[in-house]
């Protein structure tokens, strides 16, 4: 029976050698495309999951705006959204100093600095840029609401010293802290536009301020508006806290900040002082002499050399 079988062919060496060859490069190929089609499964799925719902909307509103409040000497720009990676999810903010208004004005493409703010695969923000506390000259001036420093004896002499027709970014201090019915009455009466609104009496530390720029204020539909109010101010601070969940405590504290400041913040309402970067020395001098403002602090000046 054995006779029957077929004669066993002479080995080839070099035909295994081949065949060995294209096993491999077969087991290689298929192994490189299980590899590749993981990491694009696991990139679109973590994309997905990072930009499910509104994670996008929510990241840029309450990271960017603590990052704001927590930094309230700079301008600070979200110029770019959304970059996503297998662990993290961020976006980009260009940055600069508040100056007083005439000087050399920077868009956000030509900002001091750029920084990523970046958040987890679960949700939570990593080291944010700058800080917070972060030191200007406005910041200073900020640092002095409620200490007593600079009283109007000397603020007086500071403001005597300089030309009545430069501009001024200043920290007007009131006396006692105004409602928003009063901080309007004042502006009315006085023609000035807050910049930025300070609503927490917090000596030697940075306080919670809100920006008529800030998310979510509504802007005028008319230019001709005045957009600097203390009313759209303060609708914006609590619009922005009234989107806060407590499980986004983990992410303010970062920045300084925490839920319970806010909200109290937000339903008082007071103006303790407000930031001006579009009033003059002149104007400063005729404010000081109001028995509501307690003292103007000059954080920086610049002339409009444009000026005729």
């Amino acid at each position: 029976m054995t006779d029957d079988l077929p004669d066993l062919p002479d080995f080839d060496e070099r035909r295994t050698r081949w065949a060995v060859r294209r096993g491999l490069l077969r087991t290689a190929t298929l192994v490189i495309a299980i590899l590749v089609a993981v990491t694009v499964l696991s990139t679109l799925g973590s994309r997905w999951i990072q930009q499910r719902g509104d994670r996008e909307d929510r990241m840029l509103d309450v990271l960017g705006q603590a990052l704001q409040i927590a930094n309230p000497g700079y301008v600070i720009v979200q110029d770019e959204c959304c970059d996503t990676s297998l662990t993290s999810m961020g976006f980009k903010v260009a940055i600069r100093p508040l100056r007083a208004h005439g000087g050399f004005f920077v868009g956000g493409s030509f900002a001091d600095r750029t920084f990523d703010v970046e958040q987890s695969l679960f949700g939570r923000v990593k080291s944010p840029p700058m800080g917070y506390a972060t030191e200007t000259s406005l910041t200073y001036g900020l640092y002095n609401v409620g200490t007593g420093n600079q009283p109007k004896e000397q603020s007086r002499k500071v403001l005597a010293r300089l030309p009545e027709d430069m501009n001024a970014l200043a920290v007007v201090e009131f006396a006692k802290p105004l409602t928003v019915e009063e901080a309007q009455a004042f502006r009315l009466r006085h023609q000035v536009s807050p910049t930025r609104v300070v609503y927490e009496n917090r000596p030697r530390a940075t306080p919670i301020t809100w920006g008529v720029g800030d998310f979510p204020t509504p802007m005028p539909k008319d230019e001709s508006e005045v957009a600097a109010d203390f009313a759209l101010e303060l609708k914006g601070l609590r619009g922005w806290v009234a989107t806060l969940r407590d499980y986004d405590e983990a992410n303010l504290r970062p920045f300084g900040l925490d839920l319970a400041r806010l909200r109290k913040v937000a339903a008082d309402g007071l103006a303790y002082a407000y930031v001006d970067e579009l009033v003059t020395v002149k104007k400063l001098r005729e404010l000081i002499e109001d028995p509501l403002v307690r003292t103007v602090r000059v954080a920086d000046l610049s002339y409009d050399l444009e000026r005729p």
